[in-house]
This record gives structure tokens, sequence and C-alpha cells, in this order.
């Protein structure tokens, strides 16, 4: 299955998921298929591709991808175009977002990753700031290294990545970019 199919399915099944709960996000949710939208950028690596893909992870890649692209999903509807949730007020889009950050990390609390959760929270937070500073595509290299971390965990190397970018160094872009790639 091409990487497009499988980030297909796993938007696909957020959309079922969302439909199945009801209520205000059920009607938040637009009726074209995710393939009939485009994401930030769809030529970048998805952040619930990458997790997935880890050793961390170990068997539960459907789940994983499932809860990171519903949390990713609320990072869009914060700072850029969603794929499948559409609010028709800025407002109403932030508390959408705020909900599938907390629907994402309610699922990763009930497969016990409580390290994931610490690590998925500093993603939110650390791509927070950086937007504030308007440095988007520092953003981009926060969810990718997040990503990579959740799947085959952190190390010091990441770490500091972390704290270059709460340093607001011009090096965390490029230690970031080295973490993801390596890998830990």
């Amino acid at each position: 299955m091409s990487t497009q199919a499988t980030e297909d399915s796993s938007l696909e099944r957020l959309r079922a998921l969302l439909l199945g709960e009801g209520g205000l996000m059920a009607s938040l949710v637009d009726g074209e298929s995710s393939s009939d939208r485009l994401s930030v950028n769809a030529d970048a690596e998805s952040p619930a591709r990458v997790a997935a893909s880890g050793p961390r992870i170990d068997g539960r890649g459907s789940e994983y991808e499932l809860l990171l692209e519903a949390i990713y999903e609320g990072y869009l509807l914060h700072y850029h175009a969603p794929r499948i949730v559409l609010a028709p007020e800025d407002d109403l889009g932030l508390l959408a977002g705020d909900r599938l950050y907390a629907l994402g990390l309610a699922r990763l609390v009930e497969l016990g990753d409580i390290e994931g959760v610490a690590e998925l929270a500093d993603v939110i937070a650390l791509s927070a700031l950086v937007h504030g500073a308007a440095q988007p595509e520092l953003a981009d290299a926060i969810w990718i290294a997040g990503a990579r971390a959740l799947g085959w965990g952190s190390n010091p190397q990441y770490e500091q990545a972390k704290a270059l970018v709460r340093a607001g160094s011009p090096k965390a872009l490029e230690a970031l970019r080295a973490f993801a790639e390596v890998g830990a």
C-alpha cells in the first residue's frame, strides 16, 4: 500500500470515528474524501506514518496512526488548513482542534503510553511557541522529530534539539532535522 493510501486510510478511519461519535464534531466533518483535500504540505512526510513505523509502537501502528492523525488534525485546525474537520468560525475551529488533541491523547493514555503523552504535549507546546514567532518551517520539523521520538523513543540529541527550540536558537531547525533523519 502506498504511503498516500495509508494516510488516506487513517484519515478515513478518523472521519468514521468522529461521525460515529455524533454531536458537534460530527457536524464539522467534511463530506469529501480525504484524498480530495490537500494537507499542509503534500510532499511532506506524515507525522502519523513516521510514528507508526517505529519499533516503540510494537505492533500497534494502526492505533498510533489514528491517534496521531487526530492530534495532527487538531494542530491543523489551530494553525493551517485542516483535512477533514472544517469549522465555519475560527473560535469553533480552535475548540474542535482542542477536542481532537484531547481525543488523541486520551487514546494514547488508554494504550498506557505516558511517555508518548509527554512527548506529544511537548510537540503541541513547541509548535505553538514557534507559530507565535512566525516560524512554520520549524513547526513542521518539530512534528516530524516528535513523531520520530514517539516511534523510536527520545535521546539526548532530541532533548537538546527541543532545548534549542525553547531558547529560540537559530540552530534548532538543523538539530531537529538531524534527529529526525537519524532517529533515536
